[in-house]
């Protein structure tokens, strides 16, 4: 339940959101993208009150929810089909988002022939490539290993490019890695603590160096606040 819940997040910014289970950080993800209505309050993206299907939102989520008959390329462009944009004008776009995301060999691909990160990589363009000023990631790597996790985190900043992000995660150094700053979201359903990201402090090639020093300190930081809030 989200009760008393105030942020913004500036143009060009990453935010992860890290929290109790059960203090409604996915809630809050799809009332923000329209998919859910709130009791309560207002949700203003670019000034404007948000709507289902809005354009200027993209998704990504834990499950990838890619149409198996489909290649990678049409999956991507599917949601430009769906406006009736021009078929060859969606996959030229659908095209450009998967290099994007480091998946353009994978265009003519069919869904069952991808691995669980390459999944990814066409899920996240799907949601770049109606060049959205606004993505919302819910969990999207929670489910890749280790190593394939580690790497699209490296690269998510740059794959997001100036579009704003807001990261649901319960991986305390994903969220630091990824993000300009890092909220943690109470039992309460309320923002309880606020800690710097390391992607203001450093570019991609950088950040993972930074965990073992400056970055421990933010860990232990965050670590105590989800501890207050009963989810470590």
């Amino acid at each position: 339940m989200l009760n008393n819940l105030s942020f913004s997040l500036a143009a060009g910014e990453s935010v992860a959101l890290l929290g109790a289970n059960g203090s409604g950080k996915t809630t809050l993800l799809r009332v923000i993208a329209g998919l859910l209505d709130g009791a309560t309050g207002s949700i203003l993206v670019g000034g404007a009150p948000v709507r289902a299907g809005h354009a200027g939102i993209g998704i990504a989520f834990q499950e990838p929810r890619l149409l198996e008959w489909r290649s990678a390329l049409r999956n991507v462009a599917l949601p430009l089909e769906l406006r009736r944009v021009a078929v060859e004008v969606a996959r030229e776009r659908a095209a450009g988002a998967l290099k994007r995301v480091g998946a353009g060999q994978l265009a003519d691909r069919r869904v069952d022939q991808l691995s669980g990160g390459e999944r990814q990589r066409v899920a996240l363009a799907r949601a770049l490539v109606q060049a959205p000023g606004l993505l919302l990631l819910d969990e999207p790597f929670a489910a890749l290993d280790p190593r394939t996790r580690a790497r699209l985190d490296d690269e998510l900043p740059e794959a997001i490019g100036l579009a704003s992000s807001l990261l649901v995660t319960h991986d305390i150094a994903e969220a630091l890695v990824v993000s300009d700053r890092v909220l943690v979201l109470g039992a309460s359903g309320a923002i309880t603590a606020e800690v710097e990201g390391l992607r203001r402090r450093a570019p991609s090639d950088r950040r993972r160096a930074l965990m073992s020093g400056d970055g421990l300190a933010r860990q232990s930081r965050l670590f105590g606040a989800l501890e207050e809030v009963g989810d470590a």
